[in-house]
């Protein structure tokens, strides 16, 4: 039986949080949902926890500092019980419930390992080609990372996602991208409010990333995952297209 356990690691995302919570924790599949504050000072872990006298599967780690994306789903990894990890992040605008469901539906039908997300505003050149390799959102087999936390908690704050990657790579993971036209992730400039801050903080990204995995590799893991797609038959659904229509 597959149990979801949604981690979302938040850092100062109190405008954008309860827009995400709101989907994720009405959601028929997902069994719990754990928020890792990291060290935030703008109310987010405030507004995660008002939400959990209606939804008693929700829990909020509060992390004392802030750590870095990697450490904090770590921190959420060792308190997840469901047999599948949906790694979600905080900021996510314009999500559906259809949309969750069409993250999780390759896995549950036996159709694929894992899931990746390709959204609406993911670089050009990651929709040309049809895979964003350092998604954020993903459905993984909790196993797979569960017995890596000492692992996790030695990369850079941003080395998570090329981590995982070279998981899949290396056990052969058959992966399903999963397209969601109405979802944007913000760029960081808007949510600094400051374009020379927002190209600072994707360079630090940037840094973290080439620092778990060299350039050459980086192209080398894409390659490699493309050639690890498999097409799934479910998109976001009429549901997900719905929600998203004015009433």
């Amino acid at each position: 039986m597959t149990t979801i356990s949604c981690i979302i690691p938040a850092y100062n995302e109190a405008p954008r949080i309860a827009a995400v919570l709101e989907r994720v924790l009405g959601h028929p599949q997902i069994t719990e949902v754990i928020v890792i504050d990291d060290g935030s000072h703008d109310g987010t872990p405030e507004i995660a926890e008002g939400y959990r006298d209606a939804h008693p599967h929700l829990r909020v780690l509060r992390q004392a500092e802030n750590g870095g994306k990697t450490a904090a789903v770590a921190a959420g990894i060792a308190e997840a019980a469901g047999s599948h990890l949906m790694l979600l992040d905080s900021d996510l605008l314009g999500l559906t419930h259809g949309d969750l469901g069409a993250l999780i539906a390759p896995v549950v039908s036996g159709q694929a390992d894992v899931t990746i997300s390709l959204r609406r505003n993911a670089p050009r050149t990651w929709r040309v080609i049809g895979l964003d390799y350092i998604s954020g959102e993903r459905v993984i087999p909790r196993e797979m990372l569960a017995a890596r936390l000492d692992e996790l908690n030695a990369l850079p704050r941003f080395g998570l996602e090329v981590f995982m990657n070279r998981l899949w790579i290396a056990e052969r993971a058959r992966i399903a991208v999963v397209h969601w036209p109405g979802v944007d992730s913000p760029m960081k400039s808007a949510k600094l409010g400051n374009w020379r801050a927002g190209l600072a903080a994707d360079a630090r990204m940037m840094r973290d990333i080439f620092r778990t995995i060299a350039p050459h590799r980086a192209l080398a893991q894409i390659q490699a995952m493309r050639g690890l797609r498999v097409r799934a038959d479910v998109q976001p659904s009429l549901q997900a297209q719905a929600e998203r229509m004015p009433h």
